[in-house]
């Protein structure tokens, strides 16, 4: 507890910096990545990450100082290039987009790795603490990194606002962008440039080889919780931030953790929550809908299966054992007793002794599921004139999802009909 407090006091100087600097990045770096990932270009993040290490390299070398802006510069130049050539190659060769990303990648990371140990080779005793751009230490930073990180994070949130419309219809309508009269090709070259900006000031935290994660894993969990991008943004964008603050906690009171792999550790815990147990994407709430669905088509084919056993003498009420049900549909016994049993719970059905009746309310439930697969046969038959002895397969799916309001417009397509396509009445 006296650890939270004091770290959360920010006393000492070089907490304040890397916290900062570490809810910065990730912040920012999760709200640009949400536009990359809704255009299917997850990989480029990785592709550049890789691509800014021989900038950053280059950089050094030309001015002999490891001032941040200067080296964040030389990282801008090539990791822009670098997606300028995957385009160039994707779009004058054959060799698609990932194949590209893959040479791109790999050309620039390996120059990059040979420039690093030239340096370290020559004996420039300023090269201490280059080689931290490759893994990341978020704990070198100082006050001179923060507001250089700072003005580039305020600079992708700020672009990211004015230019969300725009970016919007990139992302979703290109096509329609282009004729609306939108500047397509600017409006790639500006999110490509914050892409790189995102990533650039993200790799001194993270380091190239994890910053991909940085950009793409928030804007993945954030998608699973929502259907808006506005709020999507905004999920990505404090998921980034409890990411940096919690992977700079994490470091403070553990002082040989490291601050970065930490926050892609933490960012992926909460992506892996929200993978599982975000309310309609999560797969737990996808097993749960499938359960669902399950034993709601079992109980409306009891109720429908009841309802015509009742039809063959318009005597709806009298009791069936599950003998005479099971003799009519072929439902495993003990999954069509859970069914029914069920359906007592919820008053559609009354059992006495070994035997099963409906109620008035499982009747007019049965009596819509009939009417329901009559009129959808009925419509096949009529509208895209298929046979009558091959509707029957498609009506027992399409009867459980047909809605009210679709029910009221198949009445008045097919005239509010009487009959199905086999002579049966439709109640």
């Amino acid at each position: 507890m006296h650890e939270f407090l004091e770290f959360f006091s920010f006393a000492d100087a070089n907490v304040r910096y890397v916290t900062l600097g570490s809810v910065l990045l990730a912040s920012s770096s999760a709200v640009v990545g949400c536009f990359t990932l809704l255009r299917k270009r997850a990989l480029v993040g990785d592709a550049v990450a890789h691509s800014v290490l021989p900038g950053v390299c280059l950089a050094f070398i030309l001015s002999g100082t490891k001032n941040p802006l200067i080296l964040l510069t030389g990282a801008l130049v090539t990791g822009w290039l670098s997606l300028v050539l995957i385009d160039y190659i994707t779009a004058r060769s054959r060799i698609k987009e990932d194949t590209a990303i893959g040479l791109v990648l790999s050309v620039f990371f390996g120059i990059g790795i040979l420039l690093l140990t030239a340096i370290q080779h020559s004996g420039n005793a300023a090269q201490s603490g280059l080689d931290k751009f490759l893994f990341g230490k978020a704990a070198s930073l100082v006050g001179e990194d923060l507001v250089v990180f700072s003005v580039v994070a305020l600079l992708l949130l700020v672009s990211t606002v004015v230019f969300y419309k725009e970016l919007m219809l990139l992302c979703f309508d290109q096509a329609y962008a282009r004729t609306l009269g939108y500047p397509v090709r600017a409006l790639e070259l500006l999110l490509t440039t914050l892409t790189v900006l995102a990533v650039v000031v993200g790799i001194q935290a993270v380091g190239v080889v994890l910053m991909a994660a940085m950009l793409i894993t928030p804007a993945a969990a954030a998608r699973f919780w929502t259907e808006k991008l506005t709020l999507m943004l905004v999920l990505a964008a404090l998921m980034g931030a409890f990411s940096g603050l919690a992977g700079a906690f994490v470091s403070y009171t553990a002082p040989a953790m490291p601050t970065g792999p930490w926050i892609v550790l933490i960012i992926s815990m909460i992506a892996i929550l929200s993978f599982a147990f975000a309310p309609k994407r999560g797969w737990v709430s996808r097993l749960i809908k499938q359960r669902h669905n399950k034993y709601q088509i079992l109980e409306e084919n009891l109720l429908k299966l009841l309802y015509q056993l009742g039809e063959l003498k318009q005597d709806f009420y009298t009791s069936r054992s599950l003998t005479q049900l099971l003799e009519r549909r072929n439902i495993p016994k003990a999954e069509a007793l859970k069914g029914l049993k069920i359906l007592k719970r919820q008053g559609y059905v009354q059992q006495e002794q070994e035997a099963w009746v409906l109620t008035t309310e499982g009747q007019k439930r049965g009596q819509r599921v009939v009417r329901l697969h009559r009129l959808w046969e009925l419509y096949l038959t009529r509208f895209l004139e298929l046979a009558s002895d091959h509707v029957h397969e498609d009506a027992e799916t399409i009867e459980h999802i047909i809605t009210p309001e679709l029910e009221k417009k198949l009445m008045e397509e097919l005239g509010f009909p009487q009959l199905d396509p086999h002579s049966a009445r439709i109640p």
